[in-house]
């Protein structure tokens, strides 16, 4: 059933993104485009999504088991480091570069173009990359000096 869920939940996502235009990497740089012909409507997508999150969070916090019947996991960090504000910045900047973020690069995939594949292989790389340098710095760490 979780997974059945989970594809229901996933395709919802992904065709409210195509709805919202988020699909649609000018309409994205048109809202990063402060100095030139900003488009504000992404603004409102981000606020309703917004919205959304912080009512379905408040409702989950005050459960123990998820719809579902599992236990609730919510994140606990609340600190904000410097790993967090350059993973930001690096998310941000990518953003703006190609008008893609993860999300909407994966739903775009269903277009057949060039640019969301080409995207999605270098986030994908990136990932693999993060993951085998955190994989380096953990056994560094772990070796006597």
């Amino acid at each position: 059933m979780q997974i059945f869920m989970a594809l229901i939940i996933g395709l919802v996502f992904g065709v409210g993104l195509i709805v919202a235009g988020m699909t649609d990497p000018a309409k994205v740089i048109g809202f990063l485009d402060l100095a030139g012909s900003w488009d504000p409507s992404l603004g409102l997508v981000m606020g309703g999504a917004i919205l959304v999150g912080a009512v379905a969070f408040r409702f989950a916090a005050r459960r123990e088991r998820s719809l579902l019947g599992e236990p609730m996991r919510l994140p606990a960090a609340t600190r904000i480091d410097r790993r967090l504000v350059l993973g930001s910045l690096v998310f941000g900047a990518g953003w703006g570069l190609a008008g893609y973020c993860p999300g909407p690069a994966l739903a775009s995939l269903a277009s057949g173009a060039r640019e969301p594949l080409v995207f999605s292989a270098a986030m994908l790389a990136g990932m693999g990359l993060f993951e085998l340098l955190e994989r380096l710095a953990a056994t560094r760490s772990r070796q006597p000096a």
